[in-house]
């Protein structure tokens, strides 16, 4: 809506020609109910990273097949595993140890040790961040993604993009802050809540970005509508909106429509621009993969990751579909098929960030909300075998915004079981992201029916070692 009366405030805003308003006398408490945008602002420490991309794997990518090879496992392949395990799928159940059936290979200059699975990730080694010693400690789906979404297991807080436009705004006012990117097989487990404000005002909520055409709904108005008549009604509409949100102050749901309105019309141009991948050039294309049909798919929207960051979109998250790394079954024939899809877009996104000077101050996470066990599910043959759930010891990598590329971080025990080394909790990581964006997460807070409020709730540690 940012015509007329309304865009030639904020042009002056912006170039800093409007009168400013005289400085608030700090003696008297403000009785004013707050409000709220997606202005950019600065944080309130030094910030390493500017955009998040998260490349989420639900379901539960096997560090044991993938990221953390353990020669006591492979010698023991077929034992009894010596000690206590907590099942999910009780009833499937085995203690017998299961080897990874596919070798590790060292790549880079830092020779990180990665899965045959992965060979285009292990082109960008030098530029990862192995954590292996992930943990969140809840063995289903939910309450781990919770963890790592929100900081907490219960239902009903923010998810970590949500702070962050929430913190830091957005560099753009014509793209949402806050990107989701789902999978077409279907929404992951948790469905909206993956991208939840939670308490947050509305405004702070992902927006959903589709994964086929139109990658969103009605942003082309009708001919009839185009140019100036559309112009006129969404000036007029403007003027009844903020009027009517003037009778009722403190009212943030309305304030985050009023606001969304506007923001659907500002995309209507820039979106379009943002989604068209014709702009790429064929290498860029072949880079993430297009000319495979295995991984295309994901390749198209791991670019238009890349794309929103680059335009000042401040989070973006690309789901894989509902399960997609769950395999309780079939594993030999299931999670190849997972890494194809994923591996070659994932590490062309670092390739490419860092090509185009964007990695430095983009901090890209690659993971899911757990890892496997090391002993069989489904003990009725090598091609029925699988692993149950694991979330007490993991991997995950991140790459730039402020990361030490082409290391290794934390260990788990000699058979990938649990985090035994440098222990990284769902907590540290967040308090660790929040100190790569300059948040203090003890400072970033948000207020409600008198009860402050925090993403970690006191808890939470900076992993400074991983830290340039």
């Amino acid at each position: 809506m940012s015509v007329g009366s309304v865009a030639l405030a904020w042009l002056l805003k912006q170039d800093g020609l409007l009168a400013r308003d005289e400085r608030p006398d700090l003696s008297q408490p403000n009785m004013a109910p707050p409000s709220y945008t997606l202005d950019a602002k600065a944080p309130p420490n030094p910030a390493r990273a500017g955009a998040l991309i998260s490349l989420w794997m639900q379901g539960g990518p096997s560090h044991h097949d993938l990221f953390d090879p353990k020669p006591e496992l492979r010698k023991r392949d077929g034992e009894t595993f010596p000690g206590d395990i907590k099942y999910d799928s009780v009833a499937r159940a085995s203690s017998k140890m299961l080897a990874p059936p596919w070798k590790f290979k060292h790549y880079g200059e830092c020779g990180m040790e990665l899965s045959e699975l992965l060979p285009h990730t292990g082109r960008v080694a030098d530029d990862l961040c192995l954590i292996r010693s992930m943990h969140t400690g809840v063995n289903n789906h939910g309450q781990s993604i919770q963890a790592l979404n929100t900081g907490q297991v219960l239902a009903g807080r923010p998810v970590l993009g949500s702070w962050l436009t929430y913190a830091l705004g957005s560099e753009t006012q014509e793209l949402p802050a806050y990107v989701a990117l789902t999978d077409p097989g279907q929404l992951p487990v948790m469905g909206v809540e993956n991208w939840s404000n939670g308490y947050l005002p509305a405004m702070f909520q992902g927006t959903v970005v589709r994964p086929m055409e139109p990658r969103v709904l009605n942003l082309t108005p009708p001919a009839r509508l185009a140019g100036a008549a559309q112009a006129r009604y969404l000036d007029y509409l403007q003027t009844l909106n903020h009027e009517h949100l003037q009778q009722r102050p403190g009212e943030l749901d309305l304030e985050a429509r009023i606001a969304t309105y506007q923001l659907g019309a500002n995309m209507q141009t820039a979106a379009k621009d943002a989604l068209d991948l014709s702009q790429e050039t064929e290498a860029t294309k072949r880079m993430y993969g297009f000319d495979n049909p295995a991984c295309r798919e994901f390749g198209e929207r791991c670019l238009i990751a890349r794309r929103l960051v680059e335009r000042g979109v401040r989070c973006v998250q690309v789901f894989t579909e509902n399960q997609r790394w769950d395999h309780h079954l079939n594993i030999r024939k299931l999670l190849p098929t997972a890494c194809l899809k994923v591996d070659q877009p994932s590490a062309a996104l670092v390739a490419d960030l860092k090509q185009r000077g964007l990695l430095d101050t983009t901090l890209v996470q690659w993971g899911g909300e757990m890892g496997r066990l090391p002993v069989i599910e489904s003990n009725a043959g090598a091609e029925t075998a699988g692993r149950d759930h694991n979330t007490y010891g993991f991997s995950m990598w991140l790459a730039g915004g402020g990361v030490r590329g082409g290391m290794t971080y934390g260990n788990t025990d000699e058979f990938g079981h649990k985090a035994v080394e440098n222990v990284v909790n769902h907590y540290d990581y967040h308090a660790t992201l929040l100190h790569l964006f300059g948040l203090d997460p003890e400072q970033l807070t948000f207020t409600q029916n008198n009860r402050t409020r925090s993403l970690l709730d006191g808890r939470g540690r900076v992993v400074h070692d991983i830290l340039v």
